[in-house]
């Protein structure tokens, strides 16, 4: 059950839902589970629930562009830089507040899927064991 809660608040921390599943997992390796599991587990569920920001930018873009929140040009414009510097933003998917309307963005600009897994994948997972390492060296 202590796993299944875990990637549950992994999942909504990491949508547009202001949440944080840090302290679950910090409770979760003082109290003695297993680290790899946790670790596998909060990524899994926070790099899941950062392809649902991705999926709702995606399918958004054309809901936000009828009601003339973005413009098409500007979309097309910001998608250039981004397609340049994207992999970078996508890095910084982990931070708090900013994190997660850069991978609603990343939707919405249709960045590349694959690399998008896999740069949320490392960052999310990055987090989780630099916050795993300083909880367990404290220890």
């Amino acid at each position: 059950m202590t796993y299944l809660i875990l990637f549950i608040s992994a999942f909504v921390s990491a949508t547009l839902i202001p949440f944080g599943s840090e302290a679950l997992l910090v409770f979760d390796i003082n109290e003695g589970y297993n680290l790899a599991l946790l670790l596998f587990v909060a990524t899994l569920g926070n790099s899941l629930g950062s392809l649902v920001n991705y999926y709702i930018g995606l399918k958004g873009e054309e809901f936000l562009v009828r009601k003339n929140y973005l413009k098409e040009e500007r979309i097309l414009k910001t998608k250039t830089y981004f397609d340049k510097y994207g992999a970078f933003c996508i890095l910084l998917s982990w931070v708090p507040i900013i994190g997660d309307p850069i991978t609603f963005i990343a939707g919405v600009l249709k960045y590349n899927l694959k690399l998008f897994i896999l740069l949320v994948v490392i960052a999310k997972f990055s987090r989780y064991a630099f916050l795993a390492f300083v909880v367990t060296s404290m220890s």
